[in-house]
């Protein structure tokens, strides 16, 4: 475990469990669900080098077909990297560089990086996936479980700056059409961002700013614990709508920011 720290922020990153973050803590108050919580939905994790759903695991690539282990039958989400350890390349109070390599079952190789900078009132974040020796498809982007109702009965609120989603189809996983935003609940991806992206509000306690360079967002209304606001590059089944190609030397490079203004005196 890696603990980071900025004035009365404290953030703990699980190098060994996923290169997921278990806390991001202002003060007293938890910002994201803990594993003493719920041992399974919690914190924030890296997706890579694939995002959201592929459907039934299946996709083509320069004229070969792959299969991917469906591990949330009948598909494969969210990536490889969550389940594997990271190695520490540096880190300081305030600065940690994470990286791990792609290996079965993805059949492209590859590596996968990430940078957190912590700052007392924000937390930035940078994910590289590079390729090996030849090219490959790819997404990425963070999981944040963020919870609803931190030393409050009051749950959090969304405001969501973005001016189309895309169509789900029967099983849930976005048909390539854009479409008007429909009234929630959500397990939808968004696009045409504005800036911000989102923001959270927790009345009386405050607020949570989400910017992100990330061409999609993926809203997850349902848990009752949680709310998940997750920058994507793409959106889920990207490899079978339109896939988004890495080369040799050229990686895909995303940031996301997370500020807030958190009352901690309640």
């Amino acid at each position: 475990m890696i603990d980071l720290s900025a004035g009365s922020v404290r953030v703990v990153v699980d190098e060994n469990g996923g290169g997921r973050i278990l806390k991001l803590a202002v003060g007293d108050l938890d910002l994201l669900v803990t594993p003493e919580i719920d041992d399974h939905n919690h914190g924030l994790f890296p997706m890579a080098p694939w995002a959201g759903r592929i459907r039934y695991g299946k996709f083509s690539f320069a004229g070969d077909d792959y299969q991917l282990p469906c591990n949330k039958a009948p598909h494969a989400i969210h990536g490889t990297v969550r389940d594997q350890p990271w190695k520490i390349d540096s880190s300081s109070l305030t600065h940690l560089e994470l990286s791990t390599d792609l290996v079965e079952p993805w059949p492209f190789g590859g590596k996968v990086m990430q940078r957190f900078e912590l700052e007392p009132n924000s937390l930035s974040l940078t994910m590289e996936v590079h390729a090996s020796d030849r090219p490959m498809p790819v997404s990425c982007g963070w999981h944040p479980w963020w919870h609803r109702t931190p030393q409050s009965d009051d749950s959090v609120e969304l405001e969501l700056h973005a001016e189309r989603m895309y169509h789900r189809d029967g099983e849930g996983i976005p048909s390539g059409e854009l479409v008007p935003i429909a009234p929630p609940p959500w397990d939808d991806c968004f696009t045409k961002l504005g800036e911000p992206a989102a923001v959270l509000r927790w009345p009386e306690l405050g607020s949570l700013t989400i910017e992100s360079d990330c061409e999609c967002m993926v809203v997850y209304t349902e848990p009752d614990l949680a709310l998940c606001v997750e920058p994507q590059s793409d959106p889920p089944d990207s490899f079978n709508l339109n896939a988004r190609v890495v080369n040799p030397g050229s990686p895909l490079v995303i940031n996301a920011k997370f500020h807030w203004a958190i009352n901690t005196a309640i």
